[in-house]
């Protein structure tokens, strides 16, 4: 299947072609209407004053109020049309950009990076309906306010181009010297903001550890440096735009002065002296107005081309022909992992068939690929070899969501959002059933502990850390993996922060999944978790060294021990049927 969208396509207005052909209307008609102050001034010198004629006045008077309630009616109706052009966009992109984010969050090494898509999916639109938008349409129009100087004297057109070609040059000159500035003091900031979130989620190892001052001493400095980089590209942007507007009041000084001199000349009327003052002074104030908005505008390219990028390395997900519920059997081929940013596979050769009603356990030292695996088990990662198959379908031929249903996933570091327990177990479903709730919460050995909480299970519980325990937290967050009566449970370091009781619990859990004929595995270092398993898998250096019968496995590893050759005894062979923790240890 291919993806729903062409990503190249994504990021672009032509779906509000007709919203932004109605601001491009509008704006003819208020640019053209721009005129009538200038015309109405022309009028009033050459006709009424030398004409002395009041009913004159009063016409004309009428006729400008009317003319001047159409373009404010013209030019807020351009406002409204662009500010729905920025929605739209907004609508139409934001469950995609969100959706880009995390996938982003996964699969690439940029995790630890802020967030920046659905800023910047923000700022578009703010931008699209500020006054600034409004002034890049009307700036093609300057010339047809600099035609009508020609048409007044030739002298005044000049004048007035030549004015403008100088703002030009001087909107240029901001861009190239601002824009790297600007883009320094974005990636300072970002930094900081990234190292304030960073200290706000350790904010006890922060406070415990004496550190501090030396982490506060850190973000001040970024800080510092980010606002040192905004001053100058403020200062700059600031010379640039004190400069425009003295300028273009001094060229309206100069166009009068010149106005006067040709009506001392009598090659100019007085009205068509003021009236080509005010007639400037409108076709230089687009220019003036993006100059005094430059950095709106260098921050909605910013986030124009960061948002683009997003989109254009992250593509849609593609659609998949719906796959009946698999059948409780894994098989993994020759399977090679590569994290996101590594140069090189974290994890090689893993083969092994799992079928239903069995639980595979994982050990090996640090660093030896276990979590590596567990993420591309789940499907958070991609194999770059080899291949995993879940009743006979690979991973990939499963849509995303609906593998996350087949599949339930309880990682090392357990994450709520904010929300009641309830909700956190049902994983945030709109409606939930509270049936599969309260079920899965049994399934786990953690409705009595649910029960316990001041409100049950509509106790609120906030994103991040909560006033829950290790072990409790991780028996809640067993329930959510459990919410879908998954047929395959993956259990990343399960009973790292469980007492006896937990990991007894969890011990029941196991059992139960393999009495319904369902599959686990479990990546752990505690020997405990051991008990309730059938097969076991050594993994060494990223790479597969051992997988079979847990009984077989052991034995193997005791006869690699010092002591292999010790007589046994009757109190040993009772021992056989669970691994030891000297053999464990060897294992590891």
């Amino acid at each position: 299947m291919q993806p729903k969208n062409n990503t190249r396509s994504e990021l672009n207005l032509s779906f509000a072609k007709y919203l932004l052909l109605g601001v491009f209307v509008f704006s003819i008609f208020t640019n053209l209407l721009m005129l009538v102050g200038p015309l109405f001034m022309l009028q009033v010198y050459d006709r009424v004053l030398a004409s002395g004629s009041e009913a004159t006045l009063v016409a004309l008077f009428v006729m400008v109020g009317a003319l001047y309630a159409i373009m404010a009616i013209l030019d807020a109706a351009r406002g409204g049309l662009l500010a729905r052009v920025g929605a739209r966009l907004e609508e139409r992109l934001q469950e995609r950009v969100l959706t880009a984010s995390l996938h982003r969050a996964v699969f690439s090494s940029e995790r630890a990076k802020a967030p920046k898509g659905l800023a910047d999916l923000d700022t578009i639109p703010r931008t699209l309906a500020s006054p600034v938008t409004l002034a890049l349409f009307d700036l093609p129009w300057a010339p047809v306010f600099f035609a009508a100087l020609f048409i007044f004297h030739p002298m005044l057109g000049w004048l007035g181009i030549a004015g403008g070609v100088l703002l030009l040059i001087i909107t240029v000159a901001n861009q190239l010297l601002t824009s790297r500035r600007f883009a320094d003091y974005n990636a300072k900031a970002s930094h900081a903001r990234v190292l304030a979130e960073q200290g706000r989620r350790a904010s006890e190892t922060v406070c415990s550890q004496g550190m501090r001052g030396a982490f506060v001493g850190r973000w001040t400095k970024l800080r510092h440096e980010a606002t040192e980089r905004n001053i100058g590209s403020s200062d700059l942007s600031g010379v640039f735009t004190s400069f425009t507007k003295s300028f273009r009041l001094f060229l309206q000084s100069g166009m009068l002065a010149m106005g006067a001199w040709l009506v001392l000349q009598a090659e100019l009327t007085p009205g068509a002296m003021i009236a080509g003052s005010i007639i400037l002074g409108r076709a230089l104030a687009p220019i003036e107005q993006i100059l005094g908005q430059w950095r709106s505008v260098q921050g909605a390219r910013s986030a124009w081309v960061s948002l683009k990028q997003l989109l254009d390395t992250t593509p849609p997900l593609a659609e998949h022909v719906a796959l009946p519920i698999p059948q409780a059997r894994l098989t993994l081929s020759n399977v090679a992992v590569r994290a996101p940013g590594a140069a090189t596979p974290t994890l090689t050769g893993v083969s092994c068939t799992l079928e239903p009603g069995t639980a595979l356990g994982i050990i090996g030292r640090s660093a030896s690929g276990k979590s590596s695996l567990s993420k591309t088990l789940v499907g958070l990662w991609r194999p770059v070899g080899g291949e995993i198959r879940l009743g006979g379908a690979r991973l990939d031929q499963y849509d995303p969501e609906t593998l996350g249903g087949y599949i339930g996933y309880l990682p090392q570091e357990v994450m709520f959002f904010t929300g009641t327990i309830a909700e956190n177990i049902a994983r945030l479903a709109e409606e939930p059933d509270d049936a599969a709730v309260v079920r899965a919460a049994k399934a786990a050995q953690a409705h009595d502990l649910i029960l316990s909480l001041p409100q049950g299970y509509d106790t609120v519980i906030e994103g991040g850390p909560t006033e829950l325990s290790g072990g409790q937290r991780q028996r809640v967050a067993l329930a959510r993996a459990l919410y879908s009566d998954p047929q395959l449970l993956i259990l990343d370091e399960p009973n790292s922060a469980l007492d006896q009781e937990g990991s007894h619990a969890l011990n029941k859990v196991i059992q139960s999944m393999k009495e319904a004929g369902k599959l686990i595995i479990v990546t752990t270092h505690r020997p405990d978790a051991l008990s309730a398993l059938d097969r076991l898998m050594i993994l060494e250096r990223g790479a597969m060294v051992a997988e079979g019968p847990v009984k077989d496995i052991v034995k193997a590893m005791m006869s690699k021990l010092p002591n292999a050759g010790k007589v046994p005894t009757p109190q040993n062979a009772a021992k056989d049927e669970a691994p030891s923790q000297e053999a464990i240890s060897h294992a590891q």
